[in-house]
């Protein structure tokens, strides 16, 4: 078995030069990765010597890919026995594939290989026709695999599949779970220009509230309109579930993150930064946390326009009702909200906040679009509005 040799330090190395950064090539999907929680660890029969089938949906198409794994967050070496991609024949809500679409996909060269803790590996590019908001199945063949330390993205809101053994039969899954292991991201050689826009945030962004195996989170409905608007422009979903940017949280904070998220992809021309929402909420401070989290934006901004990058400063939507309102709380967001708008930093604004708020106490969700009712999340027809409701003409 082949030994992929590239640690996360060297990705991170080639990512943020100009060399990763080719217009041939162009992200098209990705999301944030974190270490899987206890109760989001796989089912069983687990990872280890058996086969597993993730769906995703992308956004630009084109006619080569490759595919970026990740074992940054495993503390053991992973093994990969092999890997297929193919067109997926729905969004998740069953693992069949497009018939004869199916493609084996190489690392250096080899089916077979390994990740050490802590690496990264990059499929050989493969010709493949892939357009635009196609959803992709990618089966991945485990040798050993911790199932304790696991790289993954836990709220997937899709459907994922496990079958024992080397297999390509998931007609009678083992089990069905609702999280990512190990897939990063994918890119492509588009049939035209294309760019990407990367979207770091929390659930908001990640999609709680949406539809599972519907892909209608606010990134997608932005896709969409995008899209038909003549633009090629990839929106990548930086959300992760509790997250914080400062401290604390679940997952690593975005302060931490940023760099790996926002600036180690393909084609990258644009950030949207949207979180805020758990720190406030967990704040002692409401004023000094958004004070906080304004130098981290600051700071993003800052190494974003040295790389030539524009960056659209989202507020954050209302809480009020939530556990996570109190005036002290209200007093912070309003303070950052006001800045995102007014102080310039910013080469856009993109004002969520207003977009959902209600008409009869702007501190309130528009009851329409909750979600659960729990005054902070936002149902599938929520999600709508906020990404059609982007002015897109920022991304022109």
């Amino acid at each position: 078995m082949k030994k992929i040799l590239l640690s996360i330090a060297v990705v991170a190395a080639t990512c943020f030069s100009a060399a990763c950064q080719k217009p041939d090539w162009v992200t098209t999907w990705a999301t944030a990765l974190q270490i899987a929680e206890p109760h989001n660890r796989p089912l069983e029969p687990g990872l280890a010597g058996n086969s597993f089938r993730q769906i995703v949906q992308v956004s630009v198409g084109g006619t080569e890919l490759r595919l970026h794994l990740s074992n940054i967050f495993n503390t053991d070496a992973t093994e990969i026995l092999g890997v297929e991609i193919a067109k997926a024949a729905t969004m998740g809500a069953s693992p069949d594939i497009v018939e004869g679409t199916s493609v084996d996909l190489t690392f250096g060269g080899s089916r077979s290989f390994t990740m050490e803790a802590g690496e990264e590996a990059v499929s050989d590019p493969v010709p493949f026709a892939l357009a635009d908001r196609d959803n992709l199945a990618i089966t991945i063949h485990y040798g050993s695999i911790s199932a304790v330390t696991l790289t993954s993205h836990p709220g997937s809101r899709t459907s994922s599949y496990i079958a024992e053994g080397f297999s390509s039969d998931f007609s009678a899954p083992a089990a069905v779970t609702a999280h990512w292991y190990t897939i990063s991201s994918i890119d492509v050689k588009p049939l035209k220009p294309a760019s990407a826009i990367a979207v770091l945030g929390d659930s908001i962004t990640d999609g709680r509230g949406t539809t599972t195996n519907g892909q209608d989170r606010w990134t997608d409905q932005l896709s969409r309109a995008l899209l038909a608007d003549g633009q090629n422009v990839a929106v990548l979903n930086f959300g992760l579930g509790g997250n914080c940017i400062l401290r604390g949280g679940l997952g690593p904070t975005g302060k931490s993150r940023y760099a790996r998220d926002l600036f180690g992809h393909n084609g990258v021309k644009y950030i949207i930064l949207f979180e805020g929402t758990n720190d406030l909420g967990g704040s002692r401070d409401g004023l000094r946390t958004a004070s906080d989290i304004q130098e981290v934006w600051s700071q993003i901004v800052t190494e974003a326009h040295e790389r030539g990058i524009k960056v659209f400063g989202a507020t954050v939507t209302p809480v009020k009702g939530n556990g996570y309102y109190s005036e002290d709380h209200e007093a912070g967001r309003q303070q950052l909200n006001n800045w995102i708008r007014t102080s310039g930093t910013f080469d856009g604004v993109i004002d969520f906040d207003k977009m959902v708020a209600w008409v009869d106490d702007p501190l309130c969700l528009d009851p329409a679009y909750l979600y659960e009712n729990d005054w902070l999340h936002l149902n599938a027809h929520g999600y709508e509005v906020m990404g059609y409701g982007i002015d897109l003409s920022l991304f022109k």
